[in-house]
């Protein structure tokens, strides 16, 4: 049986506290290290789908343990950067600044434009897990948006309008836009871009699992809105990536210690704010599959 799943297992004593923001909320007291009974499990799965992002405190896992809690949620997705998987673990996707002998160890720009993880694919990410590995000393704040929120805060002429509108979803977009320290993402092999072809979804998507509706739209992987002029479509976009990062939408993450991030990526955007090139940060993320978006 997998290490992460044992319904018998003894009952861990823990705390969830939400945040005092949109979205949010930290669990403190649980060891993900152990195995969680199914009833532990179904609370940390509900304070998933009622807050959005939930940060387990000070966590102590080995790749193994990351992967075995992440695949709880579902099916894991493996990304189409595969020089940046971690060695003997390719579900572990490794997102780091550090540079040895003159080449990446990992990602070093992931995230610097808002964005749902893997919208780009047919089957986008229900949520990844990201792993405090090495922080720096200054910065490396991530910043989460509720997309549920922004959309629930739509001028109802605005939200009519968007009604069945479908958008394009493409890794492309803005991959050449990203570049770390001078170094430029790598050039993707035409087997790589074959897994990334573009996806359609709707604009306006409604959560499986809760059933709240969210906008469905990011600034880093949206070219446009089906059906409508370019002018029209860019508009659009436009007014709606600057209404959903609004900043009373948004929770700001400051990372301690081997914090692990769990957030949903049906029900918000985020972006990485950056951190002083000199500072090293390495982080670990697994990705959970979710479902075709409706």
């Amino acid at each position: 049986m997998n290490a992460a799943v044992s319904p018998h297992a003894p009952a861990q004593h823990f705390d969830v506290g939400p945040f005092d923001a949109v979205l949010g909320a930290e669990i403190v007291g649980i060891d993900l290290a152990q195995p969680l009974n199914d009833a532990d499990f179904a609370r940390v799965h509900r304070a998933h789908l009622e807050h959005g992002v939930i940060v387990f405190r000070d966590q102590h896992l080995t790749p193994e343990q990351h992967i075995a809690f992440s695949r709880r949620f579902g099916e894991l997705q493996i990304h189409v950067l595969h020089q940046f998987l971690l060695a003997g673990h390719p579900e572990i996707f490794i997102i780091s600044n550090i540079i040895e002998n003159g080449q990446p160890v990992g990602l070093g720009d992931a995230g610097k434009f808002w964005h749902s993880d893997l919208s780009y694919k047919d089957i986008p990410s229900l949520g990844s897990m990201l792993y405090a590995q090495e922080l720096p000393e200054e910065g490396g704040d991530t910043l989460f948006a509720s997309q549920q929120a922004a959309y629930e805060a739509l001028p109802v002429e605005l939200k009519a309008r968007l009604e069945g509108r479908r958008a394009a979803h493409s890794y492309l977009a803005r991959y050449d836009d990203e570049v770390f320290a001078g170094i430029r993402r790598p050039t993707l092999t035409p087997e790589q871009i074959a897994e990334v072809k573009p996806a359609i979804h709707p604009v306006v998507r409604t959560h499986p699992e809760t059933g709240r509706k969210g906008l469905f739209v990011n600034k880093n992987f949206t070219t446009h809105i089906l059906d409508l002029p370019a002018d029209e479509s860019c508009d659009l976009l436009k007014e709606l990536f600057a209404h959903s990062a609004k900043p009373e939408f948004i929770y700001r993450h400051r990372w301690q210690p081997n914090d692990l991030v769990f957030w949903d990526n049906r029900a918000l955007i985020h972006l990485a704010t950056g951190c002083p090139s000199h500072l090293r940060r390495r982080m670990h993320r697994t990705t959970i599959q979710g479902d075709v978006p409706f």
